[in-house]
């Protein structure tokens, strides 16, 4: 053999190893009891905030703590713990997408990131009811 070919083989090798690390490192959108079912994997949970619960933030205590209820599109609730600060308009966001894993006790879902969907500026800033 060549060495270009022993080459070659060692870059595809490379190549196929990057992909099945990389394939194997994807989050998928669940429920809470699809993460509840499995806590040790990734999850990306989407929802919206459950208003009539309180949300809890004192950043004079832990300003990388923040905890509230959230509600899957499965209509799931679940209490949900953020280790970052709170969000500004937190409260106005329309849905929420959340990045973390559940614990093993499936009582709590701890979230390493948080992206929200807040009301458009193009619909006067009011969330679009739901037809």
């Amino acid at each position: 053999m060549k060495k270009t070919h022993i080459i070659l083989i060692v870059i595809i090798a490379v190549a196929i190893g990057a992909i099945l690390t990389t394939l194997n490192n994807t989050s998928t959108y669940a429920s809470f009891q699809e993460a509840k079912d499995s806590p040790d994997n990734e999850f990306h949970i989407v929802g919206k905030l459950d208003k009539e619960k309180e949300t809890i933030y004192d950043p004079k205590v832990n300003a990388n703590l923040f905890t509230f209820y959230m509600r899957d599109n499965k209509g799931t609730e679940s209490k949900v713990v953020l280790h970052k600060n709170k969000p500004q308009d937190f409260e106005r966001s329309e849905q929420i997408v959340l990045i973390g894993k559940m614990q093993m006790n499936g009582n709590e879902f701890h979230a390493s990131e948080i992206l929200m969907k807040c009301p458009s500026k193009y619909n006067d800033g009011k969330p679009q009811e739901d037809k």
